[in-house]
């Protein structure tokens, strides 16, 4: 953005602020390859989950729980039952679940019994017509609700001679006691009315409302209609935008032509090497200026039909600031309304928004096709004049008017019938003869200005319309509202018609005042928690009967081997598999970057990667480089890169660009890659095994090392100054902090595997959503394999055994990485792993093998395609190939179904089966007296944990808003997002795919620490107090010394988690309890090795 003289000067630092704050409202997802999981609505993070949810729904009128249809499929499938939705109304104490509601000689109701009848089954109004049709054809008012309980049917019917005498009663006494009119005109006979007809039949109302006087309704439509036109004129930088103010008047969407021309602006200046012409002197000059300049020579006619487009958009400032003050001063938005109506422009399309405010507040960031120089302001700016030009066109065709808030006032003031049969036809209220009228008049007139005698005759028509029964926006009772959610009512608390004589209208009144205050919101709330809560006792009833079996609490004994891998979720199968096949490793888990953040470069990479998590700022840089006496193969492999990337340049690029040889080359190729095609489709193992092996023979592997050591400095580095390397005092602490914080600090086993962990999977643009969230997207092998080289020099274990952590002299460090897709391993550095070790690592490598394919054998029960396998080599198959299928849109499901953490000893969950659903940490209390080092970790993983489930929550409970749609839809946009179609907004957050098996809750999180030294972190840092006391997370607590339970119930603190005991199944192994098995399983023991006699 350009700095300008203006004569703006005082408001540029107000607009400034504004869209600084806009920062904290739009997506902040990255590009599609820095894809790094967070909280969807970050931006409300500073409120309780809950107010920050309303905020959300009353901002963009999305709902941010799962919808009460979808609740009910889980309370049927056995995922919420009473016990649980009764936990939830009793905490919900706003709610008031005990207070009596009314109380007869026969019967009291209290809230919590509307609220639970609320809960499962839909009390919800209908339409006059479907309650019609509900009478006629399925006889309803005489047959009991086909889903009212079959124990609460046996009360209704336990005395009737027949259902009919048992039901119908019951809609009678509702009826009479509520006065309402039970004639209803059949839906049919309205459709067929004759204009003539139904203007006798309306004029029967007029008269009724208006005494005879018809003058009398043409004054009442008049307040009316202005009240709406003030009410909606006050609204604008409220609620809604000019766009939104001129659609909902004439049915005109000009965003539909505004979003296309924005997507070529953006998609050009924003692209990373897919589009041949990029936005020209983007770079230098800026986004808006660029475009300003560009312009005026853009050949593309979409603009030529605008109304003086040339010179609006020459007189706009050089200044894009300038620009939207002009904009907004043009349209007479007040002053008071720029930061609301900035906002409500912004989040009409907050995907493009987003992203370029992430561009941004990222000014580092460079592309592979280049820098690039946005702001928000060039966006907001450039939005705002083409909403000026497609406005002025659709106001002109409309109204012969300017786009300008007091015209729109002076005009319609004037033509107060107009707005009335406008406002109500493009709402969608009228029936269908009267849209007719409508319609018919808007095609003959356009403007109360012609015909004016007509448009009030057909307003006055449509405000009489409001007063009819058919009219389903009243606000008085009727019967297919308040009438027929009574009496659904009545059937789910198995009312029958001998108790209800007794109630009369106020009773009835004060049932459905209740029933309006637990609005979806307040449902939303009891269903979020009571599904929490159901998984919170099962999870703890397994970990409580599980204190005192779970190895490694102290190791009396040295492990054969220990393996660290990421805190994943998806490490959890294969950590657990690993324990039963030999009892004798140890696993560890912790944030995947292993507590070295860093800048990395790799061999082949053209820019550093930061490999951390995402608050982290590295102070370090660590580049990957060929080992001596590689000249030979290092040459041939940049060759072979060479060959590659140009090879695939002139096929994905080239070819389609050239005016004269694409058609022709590409009809050549086609019958190649249609043959390459059906090959992969009918041979996959074989076209995989073809291609690997010309990728191999092409790109000669090179043994590499990496650099990583600095000579000693007194000098701190810091993220302005970072330092090539880590100096052996830095690399000494960073591993001591480390391993006493994971607890792994004595008792080295002879060898020790570092397992990073990354994805591999085709045709996936969000490929890096699949990498390790705690490497900021990256894959982790790089941080496990600086550890691992780190730790083995000679000069580092003498530092640590300064530190008092001594590593002895038999033990070897090993870096690998695991591929979560493929279930396969890559190792580090093998040639350096010394004689002594090889027999211990080979009996860790074939036992991971065995761990390999026994987790992808439990994963299959997940994939539909999978088929059961009948054998863990069938499993292991299976996920290889579906990570190299092109075709494949679940190649895993990375998160989906997290609900949990574990952060403590491996004692604590060793021996449960927690279904990879739980990230589990590793923690020991006993070498953190002060909580210094949980401190440090809760710091490094809460935001990562919570980032994760969050995203996860939200592109569930709505994916459609919150996430990114279906993946089928998707195309690839300049390497940074993906758009549905070409014209759509970026999508951003999760596809339908991702979270397909996902349930949303938020994670509940199992610390093992004294609660005093929990609370001293909780007042010192503002992120914990956030994220826990803001109900982000939900927190529990173990006692290291006497295994005790607690919950944290926000505003009162640790509350002791104590209810009855129940027995927690224990079973064989793994296998034995998953198999054939296809849903989220409950967490159960799994029997130990000293168990076997039991």
């Amino acid at each position: 953005m350009q700095e300008h003289h203006s004569e703006f000067t005082d408001i540029k630092s107000q607009i400034l602020h504004y869209l600084d704050h806009l920062g904290h409202i739009l997506p902040g997802q990255a590009t599609i390859r820095e894809f790094v999981h967070h909280n969807t609505i970050h931006g409300f993070q500073h409120l309780p989950f809950e107010e920050a949810v309303k905020e959300v729904e009353a901002l963009t009128g999305v709902h941010g729980y799962l919808s009460d249809d979808r609740n009910r499929d889980l309370y049927r499938r056995g995922y919420i039952n009473d016990d649980d939705l009764a936990a939830a109304l009793a905490h919900e104490t706003d709610l008031e679940a005990t207070k009596v509601v009314c109380r007869t000689p026969q019967l009291t109701i209290k809230r919590n019994h509307i609220y639970r009848a609320a809960l499962l089954a839909d009390l919800q109004g209908v339409s006059a017509s479907n309650l019609n049709w509900m009478i006629e054809e399925l006889d309803v008012l005489c047959k009991v609700q086909s889903d009212v309980p079959d124990s609460v049917r046996s009360e209704l019917l336990e005395f009737a001679k027949s259902e009919e005498d048992a039901i119908y009663p019951i809609w009678k006494h509702i009826i009479d006691q509520m006065e309402l009119d039970e004639s209803l005109p059949h839906p049919e006979n309205m459709i067929d009315l004759s204009e003539d007809q139904a203007r006798i039949w309306l004029e029967k109302i007029r008269a009724a409302q208006s005494g005879g006087s018809g003058l009398m309704v043409h004054q009442k439509m008049r307040i009316e209609a202005e009240e709406k036109l003030n009410e909606m004129l006050d609204q604008v930088g409220v609620r809604i935008t000019m766009r939104e103010f001129v659609k909902a008047l004439t049915g005109i969407d000009i965003l539909f032509s505004v979003r296309i021309q924005l997507i070529r602006i953006l998609g050009s200046a924003l692209d990373e090497g897919i589009s041949a012409w990029r936005l020209p002197d983007c770079a230098e000059l800026g986004l808006y200026t660029a475009w300003r300049k560009a312009s005026n020579y853009d050949a593309n006619p979409f603009l030529h039909d605008l109304p003086d487009w040339q010179r609006v958009i020459s007189e706009a400032p050089e200044d894009p600031i300038d620009c939207i003050v002009m904009q907004l001063n043009y349209m007479e938005i007040p002053e008071d309304k720029w930061e609301g109506y900035l906002k409500l422009v912004a989040l009409e399309l907050p995907g493009w928004s987003g992203m370029i405010n992430w561009r941004q507040s990222n000014p580092n960031y460079i592309s592979d096709a280049g820098p690039t120089q946005v702001h928000l302001a060039d966006y907001l700016a450039i939005r705002l004049v083409l909403d000026r030009l497609w406005l002025s066109q659709a106001c002109e065709e409309s109204w012969r008017i300017d786009a300008k808030l007091d015209t729109f006032k002076y005009y319609f003031n004037k033509n107060l019938s107009e707005f009335m049969v406008r406002e109500t036809l493009f709402q969608g209220n009228l029936p269908e003869y009267l849209t007719q009228l409508v319609n018919d008049l808007l095609l003959r007139s356009g403007s109360e200005r012609y015909d004016r005698s007509e448009w009030q005759e057909l307003a006055d028509l449509i405000w009489t319309w409001q007063f009819s029964p058919m009219a389903e926006n009243r606000i008085v009772h009727n019967t297919f509202n308040s009438g027929w959610r009574l009496f659904r009512l009545c059937q789910h608390l198995g009312i029958n018609i001998a108790k209800l004589r007794d109630f009369q209208k106020k009773d009835f009144l004060e049932i459905l005042n209740v029933l309006n205050d637990f609005t979806p919101d307040k449902r939303g709330r009891v269903w979020l928690y009571a599904y929490e809560y159901h998984y919170r006792e099962n999870f703890y009833h397994a970990i409580r009967a599980n204190y005192k079996r779970g190895r490694w609490a102290i190791r009396e004994s040295r492990p054969q081997a220990q393996v660290m891998t990421c805190m994943d979720d998806r490490e959890e199968s294969l950590r657990r598999n690993l324990e039963e096949i030999n009892p004798n490793i140890e696993t560890v888990g912790a944030a995947g970057f292993f507590g070295i953040p860093m800048n990395y470069m790799g061999i082949d990479d053209i820019k550093r990667k930061k490999q951390c998590p995402l608050p982290v700022t590295p102070t370090n840089e660590v580049k990957e480089v060929p080992r001596e006496g590689t000249e030979r193969i290092v040459h041939e492999h940049n060759f072979g890169m060479r060959v590659y990337k140009r090879l695939a340049y002139v096929l994905n690029q080239m070819l389609r660009r050239s005016l004269i040889l694409s058609h022709a080359v590409i009809d050549a190729l086609a019958p190649i890659l249609f043959f390459g095609l059906l090959g992969k489709i009918f041979m996959p193992k074989t076209v995989l095994a073809i291609n690997t092996s010309m990728r191999q023979n092409l790109e000669k592997k090179v043994p590499t090392r990496l650099e990583f050591s600095a000579p000693p400095s007194d000098i701190p580095a810091t993220p302005a100054n970072p330092r090539v390397g880590f100096t052996d005092n830095e690399q000494a602490d960073k591993i001591a902090v480390f391993l006493r914080t994971t607890g792994l600090s004595y008792s080295f086993a002879p060898i020790v595997c570092l397992f990073g962990h990354g994805s591999t999977n085709q045709n996936n643009p969000h490929g890096f959503a699949y990498n390790c969230g705690a490497c900021s997207g990256k894959r982790g092998g790089p941080n496990a394999r600086l550890f691992a080289a780190m730790i083995n020099r000679p000069v580092i274990r003498k530092l640590l055994a300064e530190r008092d952590i001594h590593v002895p002299d038999d033990t070897w460090f090993v870096g690998a990485e695991h591929d979560t897709c493929s279930d396969e391993y890559f190792w580090f550095d093998l040639e350096d792993i010394p004689e002594h070790a090889l027999p211990a690592f080979e009996a860790l490598r074939k036992d991971l093998e065995k761990a390999s394919k026994a987790s992808a054998h439990e994963r299959c029960r997940r994939f539909v395609s999978a088929n059961d396998p009948e054998t863990p080599e069938e499993g292991k198959e299976h996920v290889y190939l579906r990570s190299n299928d092109f075709s494949q849109a679940f190649p895993e499901f990375n998160h989906a179904t997290i609900a949990g953490a574990v952060i403590g000893r491996r004692s604590v969950s060793q021996g449960t089966f927690l279904d990879r659903r739980v990230f589990l940490i590793s923690y020991d209390a006993t070498q953190d007296l002060d909580g210094k080092l949980l401190e440090n970790l809760l710091l490094a993983v809460g935001p990562v944990g919570s980032g994760i489930n969050l995203e996860y929550y939200f592109s569930t409970v709505n994916n459609d808003y919150f996430g990114s749609g279906t993946k089928v839809t998707h195309n690839i946009t300049g390497m940074f997002g993906v758009m549905e179609g070409a014209n759509s907004d970026l999508r951003t957050g999760l596809t339908k795919q991702m979270v397909e098996i996902h349930e949303p809750v938020r994670l509940q999180v199992l610390i093992e620490a004294k609660n005093e030294i929990i609370g001293q972190i909780y007042e010192r840092q503002a992120i914990i107090r956030e994220l826990v006391g803001g109900g982000w997370i939900l927190l529990g607590t173990i006692d290291p010394d006497t295994g005790e339970m607690y919950v944290f119930e926000r505003g009162v603190g640790f509350v002791p988690w104590n209810p009855e005991k129940r027995p927690v199944p224990v079973f064989e192994s793994s296998l034995e309890y998953y198999n054939g098995k296809h849903d989220p399983l409950p967490q159960v023991l799994i029997r130990q090795p000293d168990e076997a006699g039991v």
